[in-house]
């Protein structure tokens, strides 16, 4: 599902994409202060294979930035704010020449190096088949510890109903475990085709990325004091004061 809000004018949209394994419906946090703080419209899309998005029958950051484009309006301007995943499909809609014009990227926790190990394991669960459970809550927790939010929202959150799906009585993930094959960025290439300005940013405490990762690449960087890897849920105004620098 996509979420929408504001009206058309001079402004540029601000899209917002989620992480892998998420939802559109994990900027929910931030919807209150997007009221008060974005002059324009902005969209929280589920990424192909996510939430209410259909599957893609092969994926990579191309492809995902494809589907995100088509879901705009031709001649849109944009800035991006994407998390993880969606950090790097910003920078791959960044980096081709499309019917819409991205102004600024706001990559915030992106991975950037990949172990073997790490690549070996999502080859590993983009093969699995879809799991099914009994119960909501168990597709519930399931679905929070894929999304990297078990400490973060409960259950019965609003946020985690798009992530779920109910047939026959049985519940699943919504996200198709193919997208886990999307492979590792080559952040270095993106970066060298985009001419929009790019600021990285990644929480004081996120496992997945250092500063100096991040540093490699030469770009700004920012690094939000006391925040883990999913710091727009727990700071939404930190992390939405990021686009003050790119605006």
């Amino acid at each position: 599902m996509i979420t929408e809000s504001g009206e058309r004018g001079s402004a540029p949209v601000l899209l917002l994409l989620h992480g892998m394994g998420a939802t559109g419906d994990g900027w929910l946090p931030c919807a209150p202060l997007l009221h008060q703080r974005w002059p324009g419209r902005w969209m929280a899309p589920d990424l192909a294979g996510h939430g209410a998005s259909p599957p893609l029958p092969a994926y990579s950051f191309a492809a995902l930035a494809d589907q995100v484009a088509a879901s705009l309006h031709p001649g849109d301007r944009v800035i991006v704010l994407g998390h993880s995943l969606g950090g790097v499909v910003g920078l791959a809609l960044a980096a081709v020449s499309r019917a819409v014009t991205v102004d600024a990227v706001v990559g915030l926790g992106i991975k950037a190096v990949w172990s073997p190990a790490e690549l070996s394991r999502a080859t590993d669960l983009a093969a699995r088949p879809v799991t099914w459970f009994d119960s909501r809550d168990e597709a519930a927790r399931r679905y929070l510890r894929v999304a990297g939010l078990a400490d973060l929202l409960s259950p019965e959150d609003p946020a985690v109903a798009a992530g779920l799906r109910q047939e026959n009585g049985r519940w699943r993930l919504a996200m198709d475990p193919s997208a886990f094959a999307v492979g590792e960025p080559n952040l270095g290439a993106l970066l060298a085709t985009i001419d929009a300005p790019v600021l990285l940013a990644r929480g004081e405490h996120d496992p997945m990325v250092t500063d100096a990762q991040l540093k490699e690449y030469g770009v700004p960087v920012v690094t939000l004091p006391g925040l883990g890897h999913n710091a727009h849920v727990e700071d939404p105004a930190a992390v939405l004061a990021l686009l003050d620098a790119v605006r």
